[in-house]
């Protein structure tokens, strides 16, 4: 296989909270906890998990719009965290972000034109303003808006389309990846499939990579080639998608799919009901931070020992200690 795009290495992120009143001691939210994957070029990796998992963050971490705390990001062969910020900023076009939140992510103040073309201000990437418009016009027309929306605001148009608009914005500088951050949990149902064959299009015809994140599982399978599954800021089994939904090996990945509404009654799993909440990052448990809610844990191997994220069948990573 060649060389990845993005390699991931033991990226941690911790969040102090509180502390700093009458000599008390802040608190740590270990909100990501040693992750590590790769992503080829051109490909789809899906990371799915709770709220609160620490998704996300580490879509954030890998762009830097949060720095983590350690690890490595390697991208094409560059370690991205110890970048100086003159070199990452160059570094910046080749890495995209397609938010969550379709009308919060877009400022209200700029026209689409402006919130779409300030990348090419910003990297020098249009010569005139001429260049300008055209380039602008010509990513409204590939996300399937038209050419006199340019001058309208982000109040003007509707979740779907707004989303269009925040997709046209990472595709201007012409990114290699682009981490999707849920970008379709807060749109209507129908609306959605229209922004995932959107996605898929783009993929297709740009070469990009996709770094997608959602807790959406269904979606998950439809537009990615591999799934990375996280609990509590770390992540417990990677595998092909048709592998992952055909034999899951982890046990809290068993849960997840059988909670995944399916059309034919021949095909539904057994549901699994998980026992007690999800713990806190605060105070993450023990050894397997999964062994507290697992329907076959084994004590006290599974509450004093961290399982490593191991290969176990051809493609299929799993973090346990009881599944082979």
């Amino acid at each position: 296989m060649s060389e990845a795009l993005l390699r991931v290495e033991n990226l941690t992120k911790n969040f102090q909270v509180g502390g700093g009143f009458l000599g008390r001691e802040a608190a740590v939210v270990h909100a990501v906890d040693g992750v590590s994957f790769s992503l080829q070029a051109g490909e789809t990796l899906g990371l799915v998990g709770e709220s609160g998992s620490g998704k996300s963050t580490t879509g954030r971490c890998i762009l830097r719009l949060i720095e983590p705390t350690g690890g490595a990001v390697w991208f094409e062969g560059r370690n991205v965290t110890a970048l100086d910020p003159a070199a990452f900023r160059s570094l910046c076009r080749d890495m995209q972000i397609i938010f969550q939140d379709p009308f919060a992510s877009l400022n209200p103040r700029m026209t689409v034109g402006a919130i779409i073309g300030e990348a090419l201000t910003i990297h020098r990437l249009a010569p005139s303003k001429a260049a300008f418009t055209e380039r602008v016009v010509a990513l409204l027309e590939t996300v399937g808006l038209q050419a006199d929306h340019i001058r309208r605001y982000p109040h003007e148009f509707s979740g779907g389309q707004r989303q269009r608009i925040g997709i046209a914005r990472a595709l201007a500088v012409e990114p290699k990846l682009i981490v999707c951050d849920e970008p379709v949990s807060a749109l209507d149902v129908s609306i959605q499939a229209q922004v995932i064959n959107l996605l898929e299009d783009l993929q297709e015809k740009f070469g990009l990579a996709y770094l997608f994140i959602a807790h959406d599982l269904s979606v998950v399978e439809h537009i990615s080639r591999r799934v990375a599954v996280m609990y509590l800021g770390r992540i417990v089994e990677i595998a092909s998608a048709h592998d992952l939904y055909a034999s899951p090996l982890h046990p809290y990945t068993e849960a997840l799919l059988s909670a995944v509404p399916v059309t034919d009654p021949k095909a539904r799993r057994q549901r699994i009901m998980l026992q007690g909440e999800v713990p806190s990052p605060l105070n993450p448990p023990s050894g397997c931070h999964f062994h507290t809610r697992c329907p076959i844990r084994q004590l006290p191997l599974c509450a004093t020992e961290r399982p490593a994220l191991e290969k176990k069948r051809d493609g299929h990573w799993a973090a346990c200690h009881l599944r082979s």
